[in-house]
């Protein structure tokens, strides 16, 4: 096949950049172009195509750039060739149809497929997760990064040496084999000190980890640009799916001449639509107080996100947005936040939830198998209340003896994980950790023996909330773990601490009214008295209302499993976006791959 001119589209790619409108004669010369170069002929005369009189609108101009690039791809590749000549130099009237890899038109479902099972050299795409270093944003895109690489696609998670670690020995619900396929980079990022978490700091917020947050966003940046300029050479198009905090990572992605960045959206849908005048209004509709995370944060992150980790407004400085929900949960808020974005030009996909759905039987899922799955296999179905604040709530020494004290006389089961939030490198020694508990424990523990089980240490809460003994979540409502209870069927008693999560337990038990309130996130200055805890409790394990609320959270546990079957609403919306992530190129009508 003769070689076609590429300085000829090149030409073109540049005029259309270079000007508001272009002439759809050009277009129609580049597919004659691509028609006589598939039978070894290439001729044109772009200087009496450049004069024609009819004009696209610019909004179609970044369409056909993608589309000239990949064609130059192609051309170089001898695969453009092929393609049309197995359809006898014709195009397609018909869209949309691809050219898949066999030299034969498939659907857009099947280009999926094949486009995840050929992806090798050039002509694959790479796809690179960057998480914020915070054990919750960590989790999320690493369930994300393992759900893309179960289909095929290179994916690449990226983060500082430290927080790759406690990742992967943290994930739950997938193994060696699984964690494999994923390709781990450490970012080198300058030393950083954290001081041990502040049972007295006047907020329950990881404050003492603003030192590895501020290391973090002034170091990241270099070290990942460099993976992504080697990856940039080597693939087709290289898609960055990073925390929507980390809009450096968004930046990096749009210098590459193959790059498309993502947000993660790492909290609630409904926290987006409530800043927007339409999610207002539904909330006065549903008669919800919206109280947004900046607001229940301290001064010193709010500072540190918006002056200097995310100092964009907005939603999406990218192609789009991912978030860790299903219609289940938040079909309203998704709504909008789709129909907000759209008028931009962006996507957004409810990719959630990204956690593995354990089954029942959750005992053969961890390995090896933590003590507290052995504890709960000898106890009755659904008696036991799980208690767990997550990784960044650190709770004053009064606080936590009213907790005992409720847990002590509430008479139910309860497996309680009492630990301080995490530090900036879980992996280092800290012989102190848990010295604080060491006067209560002794005596508490005697006080329950047989009815209670306390884990000083990481605790498979994945596992937990699947077992069939576990009835209920004593939680502070981070949106992980509210994902996670809720898809498991277990209902939540909320304790909100900090950020997100007021806002979340005001979602769960008066929007989807599958949680009760323990303490009001206003009164987070106050030890909460062991009676009022006592009295949730109870409420929540014994009484009509807590069988209620149980029955609510099973039946919205059953809902968000249904999305992700062959035919569910978060199914289709990750299939979308592989198939967008794979697609090579779009214009008139039909993909070229």
């Amino acid at each position: 096949m003769a070689t076609p001119s590429l300085s000829l589209l090149l030409f073109t790619a540049n005029k259309a950049l270079s000007s508001a409108y272009f002439t759809a004669p050009v277009l129609l010369a580049i597919q004659l172009e691509v028609r006589t170069a598939a039978i070894g002929q290439f001729s044109s005369d772009f200087q009496s195509i450049k004069c024609a009189g009819w004009l696209l609108p610019i909004g179609q101009i970044v369409a056909r750039v993608e589309y000239f690039r990949d064609v130059v791809t192609f051309f170089r590749h001898g695969r453009l060739g092929a393609h049309f000549a197995s359809m006898n130099g014709s195009l397609p009237n018909a869209a949309p149809y691809i050219p898949c890899h066999s030299s034969s038109l498939c659907t857009p479902e099947q280009h999926t497929k094949t486009m995840v099972a050929k992806g090798s050299g050039v002509e694959s795409v790479a796809v690179v997760a960057v998480p914020f270093p915070a054990q919750g944003h960590l989790t999320q895109l690493l369930h994300l990064s393992l759900r893309l690489a179960s289909r095929g696609l290179p994916v690449h998670y990226a983060a500082p040496a430290a927080q790759v670690r406690q990742a992967r020995a943290r994930v739950q619900g997938w193994d060696e084999a699984a964690l494999g396929s994923v390709e781990f980079h450490e970012l080198g990022i300058s030393e950083y000190a954290c001081p041990p978490p502040d049972p007295a700091a006047p907020s329950p917020f990881p404050s003492h980890l603003m030192p590895l947050f501020e290391a973090y966003t002034a170091g990241a940046r270099a070290p990942l640009a460099a993976l992504l300029a080697r990856l940039s050479a080597s693939h087709r198009r290289v898609v960055v799916v990073h925390d929507r905090i980390n809009a450096y990572a968004g930046e990096e992605a749009a210098r590459l001449p193959n790059g498309e960045a993502f947000g993660l959206h790492c909290l609630a849908a409904s926290t987006l639509a409530g800043k927007m005048d339409a999610g207002l209004r539904l909330l006065r509709e549903r008669g919800l107080v919206f109280l947004a995370a900046d607001a229940c944060a301290p001064r010193e992150f709010v500072e540190y996100v918006f002056k200097r980790a995310r100092p964009s407004k907005e939603i999406s400085p990218g192609a789009g947005i991912l978030v860790n929900t299903c219609r289940p949960l938040e079909g309203e808020f998704m709504d909008i936040v789709v129909d907000h974005l759209a008028t931009d030009g962006k996507k957004c996909f409810a990719v959630g939830p990204l956690n593995p759905l354990l089954h029942a039987d959750a005992r053969r899922q961890s390995k090896p198998r933590h003590e507290s799955l052995d504890w709960l296999d000898k106890q009755p179905p659904a008696s036991v209340l799980f208690v767990s604040f997550g990784t960044t709530p650190t709770l004053r020494m009064e606080q936590i003896a009213e907790l005992a004290a409720a847990l002590r006389d509430s008479n139910q089961r309860f497996i309680w994980v009492l630990r301080d939030a995490d530090r900036g490198d879980e992996s280092a020694d800290h012989d102190e950790k848990q010295s604080r508990h060491a006067e209560l424990l002794p005596m508490f523990t005697k006080q329950t023996k047989g009815r209670g089980l306390v884990i000083t240490g990481w605790a498979p809460q994945l596992d937990i909330l699947a077992h069939d003994a576990t009835a209920a979540f004593m939680s502070h409502c981070g949106w992980n773990s509210t994902v996670e209870s809720l898809s498991h069927g277990k209902p939540i008693l909320a304790w909100p601490m900090h950020g997100d999560q007021p806002w979340d337990a005001e979602l769960v038990c008066n929007y989807l009214k599958a949680g009760i309130l323990v303490r009001p996130w206003e009164k987070h200055g106050e030890v909460t008295p062991a009676e009022a805890i006592r009295q949730v409790v109870e409420a929540a394990m014994l009484s009509d209302k807590g069988m209620a609320v149980r029955q609510r959270a099973k039946v919205l546990g059953e809902a968000v499993r249904a999305s992700l079957a062959d035919s569910g609403s978060s199914r289709k919306h990750r299939d979308d976006f592989v198939a967008h992530i794979t697609k090579f190129g779009w214009t008139f009508g039909w993909y070229y791959t």
